[in-house]
């Protein structure tokens, strides 16, 4: 089984997934913080890609990238965060998340051959539809990364099938109609669509946007099979630059899931 596939198919419980921005406030930083994440709580683990567009992003989120590219960060970089994370973490999975011009700007065969070189587990492409991903899907296919999409509030059941179709790892669940960071998800509010979700595919589903406390992240495991925090955890990075308090944070979230 993949990595991805191991944690899922391991816990009892749903899955913390983090996400912190590449090179935010600077490389040394940011990896630090990378690398401290499992041993905090995280079983997965998404990495930003800076960029300077991310229109799905909130304040949060867009300053870390910023922030990120100010101190020099790029796509090689990013990928070589990966390697040096995995000279000592050879098990949980790292999920890149960001946007498709910098794949593009790349080479979308040569990215995903190198992020795949790098100990990449899984893409999240969140401006990639599924009618133009079949470039960067043969290629992920081929190397053994998961394409993970993203579903929405707004998503009916005859777009689901067609994001459903080439996605695996998991499915990301955006919990609110904005942008990340903004809001708080309504759990009454989501829970028709995601037992609608389980009903058309076996593939976990995790949620993210708008959970920033352990109580929030508590009610959504009910829901899902993960649930994902970012902008809060970004904000602390940006707030203290401190390991330790980082640590807190994502103890406290994965010690409400458990």
């Amino acid at each position: 089984m993949s990595r991805i596939e191991t944690v899922f198919a391991n816990l009892d419980r749903p899955a913390l997934i983090t996400f912190i921005m590449a090179g935010d406030p600077d490389a040394q930083v940011s990896l630090d913080v990378l690398k401290s994440l499992p041993d905090a709580g995280a079983d997965i683990i998404e990495l930003g890609m800076p960029f300077t567009d991310p229109m799905a992003d909130g304040p949060v989120i867009q300053l870390a990238g910023g922030r990120a590219l100010t101190a020099g960060a790029n796509m090689n970089q990013t990928l070589q965060m990966v390697r040096d994370f995995r000279e000592g973490n050879d098990t949980t999975p790292i999920v890149l998340m960001g946007y498709y011009n910098p794949v593009m700007q790349y080479g979308a065969v040569k990215f995903v051959d190198d992020a795949a070189e790098a100990g990449v587990d899984g893409l999240i492409i969140v401006d990639l539809p599924p009618e133009e991903a079949d470039e960067t899907l043969k290629a992920a296919k081929a190397k053994d990364i998961d394409i993970i999409r993203l579903i929405t509030p707004t998503t009916t059941n005859e777009r689901l099938g067609k994001i459903i179709d080439g996605a695996s790892g998991f499915l990301y669940y955006v919990s609110i109609t904005g942008v990340t960071g903004s809001a708080s998800a309504d759990l009454n509010a989501i829970k028709p669509h995601i037992e609608e979700i389980k009903n058309q595919t076996d593939i976990p589903v995790a949620i993210g946007f708008g959970i920033k406390t352990p109580e929030d992240a508590k009610n959504m495991g009910e829901l899902a099979d993960a649930v994902v925090v970012g902008s809060s955890i970004v904000n602390t990075v940006a707030e203290s630059q401190d390991i330790s308090k980082v640590s807190d944070q994502v103890k406290g979230l994965a010690g409400a899931l458990k």
